[in-house]
C-alpha cells in the first residue's frame, strides 16, 4: 500500500467473512485495491447506493452460484466497508438498506465524538 492509498475500515464486528471462491476473492480484492488508490469504479463493477447515503456504492462481485455484494462508502481518509451479502433478489432487501444506515449513524457518531 502506497502512502497515499485509502485504508480499508471494515465494519467492526458484524461483518463475517464471506464464503468467497478463490476466484471471487481475488476479484473482490482487486477492485477494493483500486477503489484505495482513488479510482472510481462504475458498471458493471460497482454502481451508486443513494438509498444508503452519500458517497455510498454496491461492489458487485460474482460468484461460481452467487452474487455477492459488498456496500462501501468513500470517505475523505477511507474506504468504509459497511456490508457484505449475497444478492438473491433484484433489489437490495430493506432490511440490507436499514442496517447500512444505522451503522452509517453509529459510526459517524463514533467518529465525530
Amino acid at each position: 500500500m502506497d502512502n497515499d492509498d485509502k485504508p480499508l475500515v471494515w465494519w467492526h464486528g458484524e461483518i463475517k467473512t464471506p464464503p468467497f471462491s478463490q476466484k471471487a476473492l481475488v476479484e473482490a480484492g482487486f477492485l477494493l485495491r483500486r477503489l484505495q488508490q482513488g479510482e472510481n469504479l462504475g458498471l458493471p463493477h460497482s454502481r451508486p447506493m443513494p438509498s444508503i447515503g452519500v458517497h455510498c456504492h454496491e461492489l458487485r462481485i460474482r460468484d461460481a452460484d452467487k452474487n455477492w455484494r459488498i456496500i462501501y462508502r468513500i470517505d475523505d481518509d477511507a474506504i468504509l466497508i459497511i456490508e457484505v451479502f449475497n444478492k438473491t433478489t433484484r433489489s437490495t432487501p430493506d432490511t440490507v438498506i436499514e442496517n447500512c444506515k444505522k451503522r452509517l449513524s453509529n459510526y459517524d457518531i463514533d467518529v465525530q465524538g
